[in-house]
């Protein structure tokens, strides 16, 4: 997908929702006769990218992994959120058993459909810089051969501060740039990929978004794309240089969560014109 920039660049920029099995989409995303064994397969055609959110409750199968990935797309791709036991501790740096555990539960059976791995922190962890270095230096670079790429969101705002993207951006981990007033929402570039968790569709919009503010999250998309720091963001600390091109993971999540799936495929619409 090409994306603008100060020059023209093509990079991955994927578009989707958190989950696929939610009662309320059967009445306006999918259509009336689909079977539920089928969402997924469905949801998977019209968005190009999936948050799988049951892994943050409970430990999945190496099988049932593997039916997700065939039951998607070649060219599809999965988030993970990681296991809440890894993350709503008091104490991070005593989680390497429960980040192993989820970590070799299975996740390597989807294959090159294995998008980030997401580490959602309580919003009542206060930011410790030894603590939080120490664990992100348990989150491994590879499972079975597999390359993992991070991604932390944090949900206290005592993160808001230099110091902790100096320190994300030191172990390579991206930072979930939160479209929500209720969580800190900085949009500082970490990692060598963006990831935003957009949560602020409302049911009285068919799209969940006014078309004039998805005519800025696309243009926001492009720009992270092509490497930039949009200045209409807020940061914790210095933007980063505009740089080379990355990939882009932007979901809807929460809000009126009905009008998730027409969001993303209003934002895709948009992006398709590139």
């Amino acid at each position: 997908m090409a994306a603008e920039g100060k020059t023209k660049v093509k990079t991955r920029i994927r578009v989707g929702i958190g989950g696929w099995t939610f009662a309320p989409w059967r009445d306006n995303f999918y259509p009336a006769d689909l079977a539920q064994a089928r969402e997924l397969e469905y949801a998977s055609q019209h968005v190009t990218a999936i948050e799988i959110n049951g892994t943050y409750y409970g430990t999945q199968k190496p099988s049932t992994f593997a039916r997700w990935r065939d039951e998607t797309p070649d060219n599809f791709m999965f988030s993970v959120k990681a296991s809440r036991y890894a993350t709503n501790r008091k104490v991070l740096a005593d989680a390497g058993d429960s980040i192993a555990k989820f970590i070799d539960s299975g996740v390597s059976e989807l294959g090159p459909k294995l998008g980030p791995i997401l580490w959602e922190l309580a919003p009542t962890k206060v930011f410790d810089p030894d603590d939080v270095n120490a664990f992100l230096g348990l989150l491994p670079d590879k499972v079975d051969g597999l390359q993992l790429r991070h991604v932390l969101e944090v949900r206290n705002e005592s993160f808001m501060c230099p110091e902790y993207v100096a320190l994300a951006r030191k172990h390579k981990v991206a930072t979930v740039f939160t479209d929500s007033p209720k969580f800190p929402s900085f949009a500082d570039a970490t990692g060598d990929f963006v990831y935003a968790r957009l949560m602020g569709t409302k049911a009285t919009l068919k799209a969940g978004y006014a078309p004039k503010a998805l005519d800025t999250w696309a243009d926001t998309t492009r720009a992270w794309a092509a490497g930039e720091s949009p200045e209409a963001l807020p940061y914790a600390g210095e933007p980063a240089k505009a740089g080379k091109p990355r990939d882009v993971f932007v979901f809807f999540i929460s809000g009126a969560k009905e009008r998730a799936p027409a969001a993303a495929m209003a934002l895709l619409k948009r992006l398709a014109k590139d």
